[in-house]
């Protein structure tokens, strides 16, 4: 019901916005162009940077791999048999998981 009553500020407002834009030799239309070049070109940017340091950290990173597989077979077999104490078991990871939420809130609130 408010966007049908138009008081005296609204009429002036509409008015002064209802007069033909200032002659600018097309600025305005190359300022808009070449912000929205840049927009695209940080678009862009980042899935490309990464797409280029995966191609190049590929070699190394099988290579790491491979490695890592070699030391594994390395390490004695009584190593391998961890026993049951030692792997974390789901409470744990559940108790874990409320202390880091109970961390972060309490952070949040000295933050504030």
């Amino acid at each position: 019901m408010a966007e049908r009553i138009k008081d005296e500020q609204d009429r002036m407002l509409e008015s002064m916005f209802a007069s033909e834009p200032i002659a600018d030799n097309g600025f305005s239309v190359q300022v808009v162009r070449k912000v929205r070049r840049h927009i695209w070109l940080r678009r862009l940017t980042l899935p490309v940077a990464t797409l280029v340091g995966l191609l190049v950290a590929f070699k190394p990173m099988t290579e790491l791999v491979m490695v890592i597989a070699g030391l594994v077979q390395v390490i004695p077999q009584d190593i391998v048999d961890t026993n049951a104490f030692v792997i974390p078991q789901f409470p744990m990871f559940v108790l874990g998981a409320m202390l880091l939420a109970a961390c972060m809130l309490g952070v949040r609130m000295l933050e504030e």
